[in-house]
């Protein structure tokens, strides 16, 4: 079943005339995302990637049933490209786009609560499920279908974390990218009740990264958790006060360190690796002494 991206979605690229829009949009239909039409105001009519282009999301909506949507439009539009999604009734969006101001993603996180959508991002690779496909920039060749389920602040560590996973004969069940803002919209503790509840995950890895609470947060959760979770803290050179890559990544005093997130977790029975290159040999250990007891 995997979570988020599942087989039912029908999705549109907002954004799909823009040179990202169209290449994701090609990369997705590629490895078998079923995209159904893409948008661009004003310039409806258009085919791109043998998709049809609509000049609004309603457009797309009523000729091809679509339930969700990835967004690569520009910051200054994206936040109305997010409230257009919302309205047309979709239930999962995803957007890609960074530098969204956090007053206009807390008002994207509001009305998704209304209208009971999911949202992930801003400022994240999107999502990807083996099998079915991928809502944003997650390579798929670094993929394959699997029971671990991964969730990651950082894109590029969510990358090489899959790698890693997938050389190691691990395949993912469903890889969730949430961003590295400082209020992401899928916040760690959704991510992991949606594997928790998935009967095609077994394990879930965390990768998270200095600055806020989430991880934190999320070790709070996962004391009540049934699977067995797996982490990489990134960032524990990091100066303190120094913004280190995200906007959400910075320590302010003693809070949000590498340190106390990765004492969180492995207080809350976390195993936490090292590098992400360890993450594959910790969760080969806690099978090995499972098949074992």
């Amino acid at each position: 079943m995997a979570v988020l991206l599942t087989p039912d979605k029908r999705i549109i690229v907002q954004g799909i005339t823009g040179s990202v829009g169209s290449a994701q949009a090609r990369w997705a239909l590629e490895c078998g995302t079923k995209v159904v039409a893409g948008t661009s105001p004003g310039k409806g009519g258009q085919t791109v990637e043998g998709l049809p282009v609509y000049n609004t999301v309603k457009e797309a909506v009523d000729r091809h049933q679509a339930n969700a949507s990835v967004i690569f439009v520009p910051a200054a539009f994206a936040p109305a490209a997010a409230h257009e999604a919302l309205d047309a009734g979709l239930k999962l969006v995803v957007i890609i786009t960074e530098n969204i101001p956090v007053k206009d993603t807390l008002a994207i996180q509001a009305h998704a609560a209304e209208t009971g959508a999911d949202v992930v991002g801003p400022n994240c690779p999107g999502l990807l499920t083996p099998g079915v496909g991928k809502m944003g920039i997650i390579p798929h060749n670094i993929t394959r279908k699997g029971r671990v389920g991964l969730v990651s602040r950082s894109g590029t560590l969510a990358f090489e974390a899959c790698a890693d996973l997938t050389a190691a004969g691990f395949g993912q069940s469903t890889v969730i990218g949430i961003g590295g803002d400082p209020v992401p919209s899928m916040p760690f503790v959704k991510a992991l009740q949606l594997f928790e509840a998935d009967p095609e995950t077994d394990y879930a890895v965390l990768v998270g990264e200095i600055g806020g609470s989430a991880e934190e947060e999320a070790a709070e959760y996962i004391r009540q958790m049934h699977k067995p979770v797996f982490a990489y803290i990134t960032g524990r050179s990091a100066p303190p006060g120094k913004k280190m890559g995200h906007a959400g990544a910075i320590i302010r005093g003693s809070a949000g360190t590498a340190q106390g997130k990765i004492a969180a977790l492995e207080a809350a029975g976390v195993r936490v690796a090292d590098t992400p290159a360890g993450v594959p040999q910790l969760i080969k250990e806690y099978a090995a002494q499972t098949a074992a007891s």
